[in-house]
Parts: C-alpha cells; sequence; structure tokens
C-alpha cells in the first residue's frame, strides 16, 4: 500500500510543531479558474486549436516556466496566464472543512506554511483575497527559492523560516512533486485525495506517508502542540 490512511498507525516524531500546505488542489479549488485561463494565454500566444490543459495538470505542483519548458509551449504564455489568473481569482472556491481545519490546527498551536508551485506574490494575493492569509506565518512561491518542486528546496526554506528541523513538519500535498519535495527535505508527507487527482496512481506512487480523504483527517495526525 502506498500510504497509510489517517486513522491508521502511524510513527511520529516525539513532537509536531508545523504544516506546510501546497495550495492548489489541497487548499483552494483553483483548477476551472486555472483551465480558463490556460486556454486565454494559449489562443493568445501560441493560436486556434485546444488548449493541452489535461497534459499542462500532469505537471501539477511545478513552477510555470518550468512547465512551459517540459511541454514545449512558448514562455510567453506566462504573462497572459497570469494576469487571467488574477483577474479570475474571485471565482476560486476554497475547498470545504479547509478553514475549520486552520483554524483548529492555529488553535493547537501548530505553525502554518504555504509552499506552491505559484510565484509568491499571486499566492499571497489570492490568500488575501480568500481571506485565508492571516492563517499562515509564511507564503513560499516557486519563484523565491533557487530551485521549485519536486527540489526540497521550497520546503526547506518553509522550515528556515518557521525556524523548526524537519522532523517537526508534515507536507501536505497533492502531487508527485509535492511528496518528492517533502521527501528530499526530510519532511513527512501526506497526499490529499479531495480535490479531483488527475492520476492518483502516481501520487500514491510517490509514497507518501498517509493518505487523507477529508481536510479533517489530518487533526488526527496533529494533536495539540504541548505547551512550555
Amino acid at each position: 500500500m502506498a500510504g497509510t490512511s489517517a486513522t491508521a498507525t502511524q510513527t511520529r516524531p516525539s513532537v509536531r510543531r508545523a504544516v506546510i500546505f501546497d495550495l492548489d488542489g489541497v487548499v483552494v479549488d483553483s483548477f476551472a479558474v486555472m483551465e480558463e485561463a490556460f486556454a486565454i494565454a494559449y489562443k493568445e500566444v501560441v493560436g486556434e486549436g485546444q488548449a493541452p490543459f489535461e497534459e499542462y495538470r500532469r505537471h501539477q505542483g511545478r513552477y510555470f516556466p518550468d512547465i512551459m519548458r517540459i511541454m514545449g509551449l512558448p514562455l510567453e504564455m506566462e504573462e497572459p496566464f497570469v494576469r487571467e489568473s488574477y483577474r479570475l481569482a474571485h471565482q476560486v472556491p476554497v475547498f470545504e472543512g479547509i478553514t475549520e481545519l486552520l483554524l483548529t490546527l492555529r488553535t493547537r498551536g501548530y505553525k502554518l506554511a504555504v509552499a506552491t508551485g505559484k510565484s509568491g506574490p499571486r499566492a499571497r494575493s489570492l490568500l488575501e483575497q480568500l481571506g485565508l492569509l492571516p492563517f499562515f506565518d509564511h507564503v513560499i512561491g516557486s519563484d523565491e527559492v533557487a530551485h521549485p518542486k519536486p527540489a526540497p528546496d521550497i520546503v526547506v526554506r518553509a522550515l528556515e523560516l518557521m525556524g523548526l528541523p524537519a522532523e517537526e513538519a508534515i507536507m501536505i500535498g497533492d502531487a508527485p512533486t509535492d511528496i518528492a519535495s517533502a521527501r528530499g527535505a526530510g519532511v513527512a508527507s501526506a497526499a490529499a485525495l479531495w480535490a479531483e487527482v488527475d492520476d492518483e496512481d502516481a501520487l500514491l506512487g510517490a509514497l507518501p506517508g498517509a493518505v487523507l480523504h477529508r481536510p479533517a483527517e489530518l487533526l488526527e495526525l496533529c494533536p495539540s502542540v504541548p505547551r512550555g
């Protein structure tokens, strides 16, 4: 089995103090907006024809310019894609149960961070618009580290900013790149399956430490942080 369920017995650190979240597909359900922005960018830069969004989704978690290089698409698509993403941001919903999860984790004493394939400014702008930014101690974008996911840099940076060792954190992601980034940083990982995961077999094949079907299941892995 690729990972354990949240209800299964797990090897836990003596104290877990932080949760690092991917953004798209974990905190927010941004795929409809992403698809529209991608289609507009493709038409503006490439021309008529079907925008290959399904292929784009297979590379989720990576930085947009890196995906363009992998797909052999023009890097010029980034400007209209980002422009349309900002324009459509008000249409992005937060996954059911996420706000309650973040509030409970905060109440339990956890530090929270976002480590996303988006740029930092775009991620912070979206979270602020959705009223979620105050929950997070740090929001780190792929443009703010030397090597984006699947490299460990972004998770390592989150740990540095929070002042915590790897064994005191867990990373929640919906793509193999998230799991790989966490593993490279020495951080425990959990696969989020409450979104429509493009390739569940690939995600589970990345061997996350836990598999979560609802946001609230994370709370079973995150008991209150001891005081003192």
